[in-house]
């Protein structure tokens, strides 16, 4: 049998290695937070953004960010139904109630008409999410929280190389935004997310929030002003941060060719379409993803099998958050409920050889005849 086809691994490289070794053998004491402030303060010049802080994850960053808006009970969070769970696992952590609207079908992130219907007294953010390293309309969006004097949160947790109109880069533009840094992510430190925000007065508060309530311009030692949370990344981790971020343009590349490769291959197929890239923007391209017309008849069923089968770890889209049994069903969300039934990830890493986007089209091409 031929060698399988992983999904997505991370590129490391020596830098990485020597920089974790350096933090491991090094990072103590008064040297225990070197890579973290390198890291946090070159991702937010890299984003565009004023404040940054290192997370052990993007659901923690969402977290104490949204806690920092004052989200609680009683509280409405509008975000799309296409999402994983963890953008809404915060918003229930806090007490808070998620709605869930429908996404454009050509983006397949939050639809800005959908969140506009959606908007109560009670509503305190809009979340829009970066599905895949498609961009959400960020100006339609913008323009809505303006108008409505709600914050518009960004989920950037797959958008890393994705930039809007104007070269504004994925996270930077909404009140506050949030990145993961999981392996499986274009930048990554095994575990780990980041909050940032140009906002100097939300930036204190979730950095108070992030050190167990303490405020760096609290004198007594060891007293929390309140109580906060323990959402931080470790020196060693944010020692790869700093190394893969050196490599960034790289990555970013890299990604974008194998996307470009799989377009060139797969859009020109019957019934199939793949990620957007409007005139105008970047997408990307954290993960590469088919979708195919209700008229081919390929459902996702028919797509797992044929990878299994050709030994390739494709991946499913997204399920609706509403079809999750904790959730309520919200089957009038018709697209966020129809793309994941005829869609599927393909694989996309850095590795990846011309011979492995080969094969994966072939299974695609296959299932288009």
């Amino acid at each position: 049998m031929t060698d399988r086809i992983f999904y997505t691994k991370p590129s490391i490289t020596a830098l990485e290695r020597d920089y974790a070794a350096d933090a491991a053998a090094n990072g103590w004491g008064a040297q225990c937070y070197d890579y973290i402030i390198r890291f946090e303060r070159e991702f937010g010049a890299w984003l565009g953004s004023d404040h940054a802080i290192a997370t052990s994850s993007c659901t923690g960053a969402l977290h104490m960010g949204l806690a920092a808006l004052g989200i609680g009970p009683g509280d409405e969070v509008v975000l799309a139904d296409t999402n994983w769970v963890a953008t809404v696992a915060p918003v229930v952590h806090l007490g808070a109630t998620p709605v869930f609207v429908d996404i454009d079908p050509a983006s397949w992130c939050i639809d800005p008409q959908a969140a506009e219907r959606a908007i109560t007294p009670r509503t305190r953010a809009i979340i829009a999410t970066h599905v895949y390293g498609n961009l959400a309309d960020m100006d339609a969006l913008l323009a809505l929280g303006d108008q409505a004097g709600i914050p518009i949160v960004e989920d950037g947790a797959e958008a890393i190389g994705s930039a809007w109109h104007g070269g504004r880069r994925a996270g930077s533009m909404g009140r506050f935004g949030t990145f993961s840094f999981h392996g499986t992510k274009t930048l990554t430190t095994g575990e780990g997310g980041m909050f940032v925000t140009s906002d100097a007065e939300l930036y204190e508060r979730v950095l108070t929030l992030s050190n167990h309530g303490r405020a760096r311009g609290q004198v007594k030692q060891f007293w929390p002003d309140m109580v906060g949370f323990k959402y931080k990344m470790s020196n060693v981790q944010a020692a790869m941060g700093c190394a893969q971020l050196e490599r960034i343009e790289d990555l970013v590349a890299r990604k974008r060719a194998i996307f470009a490769r799989y377009r060139a291959e797969l859009c020109g197929l019957p019934g199939v379409s793949m990620n957007p890239e409007p005139a105008g923007t970047v997408n990307g391209a954290w993960m590469p993803t088919v979708v195919f017309s209700q008229e081919s008849g390929v459902t996702r069923e028919d797509m797992q099998q044929a990878f299994a089968e050709a030994n390739v770890d494709a991946r499913v889209f997204f399920h609706p958050l509403s079809e999750l049994p904790m959730f309520e069903a919200r089957r009038e969300n018709r697209h966020a409920w129809d793309i994941p039934r005829r869609a599927i990830n393909l694989p996309s890493y850095h590795d990846m050889t011309d011979e492995d986007i080969a094969r994966v089209c072939a299974v695609v091409a296959a299932l288009a005849r």
